[in-house]
């Protein structure tokens, strides 16, 4: 039996649920921020048999888009106060998926 733990963007997590769930998946949903851009994120928990790993793996993919984002510059560690953003462009989107091996599963 396998975990996987899926994080994907807010634009796309209510799409990767539907598929999740509309194909048989158990999925529990945690909402979550990123790091880097502050942003929402959905962070999907998948408990599945090993053999249909590559199916939520392909589901996953085929409903998470990365796309492009202008967004101010982080100010860096020691600015000073007239520091000016300027914007850059970003890759949002996607997802970040991790599989993990699980030893003991149960259902009370």
């Amino acid at each position: 039996m396998k975990l996987i733990l899926a994080i994907v963007n807010d634009e796309d997590g209510n799409k990767v649920l539907g598929a999740l769930s509309k194909a048989g998946f158990s999925v529990t949903k945690l909402a979550t921020t990123g790091g880097f851009l502050k942003a929402g994120n959905m962070t999907l928990l998948i408990g599945t048999d090993d053999e249909k790993v590559q199916e939520v793996i392909d589901i996953i993919k085929a409903k998470s888009q990365r796309r492009k984002q202008i967004t101010a510059s982080p100010m860096p560690m020691g600015a000073s106060a007239s520091f000016t953003p300027y914007p850059i462009e970003v890759q949002i989107g996607g997802a970040t998926i991790f599989v993990l091996d699980v030893d003991r599963f149960e259902k009370v």
